[in-house]
């Protein structure tokens, strides 16, 4: 066995010059048991890859474009390389997720700038073959603000949830092969909260962070109509947001009991208790990231790796099974402008 085969193989998005960064495209790092990253290299040049997605079995990363606004297929190529895999297809404005569908029939993609919901089907190769347009959101408040799409996630029930910061709405579509996302109904938040990403329990619950309270919102799908209502609502600190302070990622433990929540501006991560019994989520502690802007982090064999977008590094601590709470830093990489840690299928 070589030292590397027993290693986890994280890809990293990154901003690229044109916006702005210090990346280069798709990273990979690999991830030894012991926690330690090593940067193993630029896997595909690309113009700021700010999400990417990885097909669920066959060989392909997604990655949005998010000036290029566009998305685009990568092929595996040798122990960490990708090669294009077609052209990139058009995407919206700022354009800054993607998600895979867990039987691969198609990828959804988020657009910040201008509010658009996107689905691409996919061909049996992971090819992108057709690209459709969701129905736009309509402000349910006063009408005036703008649409923002910040990402989706596919439910374990087969419909896919989106949210849009801008609207203040957690949006449940349906897929129809052919047409696109066809809206099954929505589920208004409070005011400029602004809810950005969000995560299923395997208790079927939706924890949605928002962006502009810094909360954790919980919906759950109501017997019999099988709509989502909120059930749960509450700070995703311990400690109070901060001026110039906005929450970005949420992440679960792998045994569902804790979750992490980053904010950037005070540059902490925010470890949650989630009760399996009463469904309550309650802020436990927070502690630093380690670094400036905590972008995106992961949750991975008892290990949180951290990718701080402003201080071009990835952090990674320790994580107490028992208890959730992190140990000190134990490695810090060095990585350009970092927006995004998803691993390698």
């Amino acid at each position: 066995m070589t030292p590397r085969e027993n290693h986890l193989l994280i890809w990293t998005g990154s901003y690229t010059a044109d916006n702005g960064g210090h990346g280069a495209g798709i990273g990979a790092i690999a991830a030894a048991p012991d926690g330690t990253l090593t940067w193993r290299g630029t896997a595909a040049k690309a113009d700021s890859p700010s999400f990417i997605a990885v097909h669920p079995s066959l060989p392909l990363v997604y990655a949005v474009g998010e000036s290029a606004q566009s998305v685009q297929a990568f092929r595996r190529r040798g122990e960490f390389g990708l090669e294009p895999a077609g052209e990139p297809w058009p995407a919206g404005e700022a354009a800054c997720h993607v998600a895979v569908d867990p039987g691969g029939r198609f990828v959804a993609v988020a657009c910040w700038g201008d509010g658009q919901v996107l689905l691409y089907e996919l061909d049996n190769d992971g090819g992108i073959t057709a690209r459709f347009a969701a129905a736009p959101s309509a402000d349910p408040y006063d009408g005036g603000r703008p649409s923002r799409a910040h990402a989706s996630l596919m439910l374990a029930d087969g419909r896919i949830m989106t949210t849009d910061l801008g609207h203040d709405l957690l949006r449940v579509w349906n897929y129809v092969p052919g047409h696109g996302l066809v809206l099954d109904h929505e589920v208004v938040l409070p005011k400029d909260s602004g809810p950005r990403h969000l995560v299923q329990h395997p208790d079927g619950r939706i924890f949605v962070v928002s962006e502009y309270s810094i909360e954790i919102f919980a919906a759950r799908a109501a017997s019999g109509t099988g709509q989502f209502e909120l059930v749960s609502q509450g700070p995703a600190s311990a400690a109070n947001a901060r001026e110039g302070d906005s929450a970005a990622e949420i992440a679960l433990s792998p045994n569902g009991k804790f979750a992490y929540v980053g904010i950037r501006g005070s540059n902490r991560i925010c470890v949650l208790d989630v009760d399996g019994v009463r469904g309550h989520i309650r802020p436990m502690t927070d502690f630093s990231s380690g670094g400036d802007w905590p972008r995106h982090h992961l949750v991975r064999d008892g290990w949180l790796h951290v990718a701080h977008e402003r201080s071009h590094d990835v952090t990674t601590f320790r994580l107490d099974a028992e208890s959730g709470l992190p140990g000190d830093i134990g490695n810090r990489l060095v990585v350009g402008s970092p927006t995004a840690l998803v691993v390698a299928s």
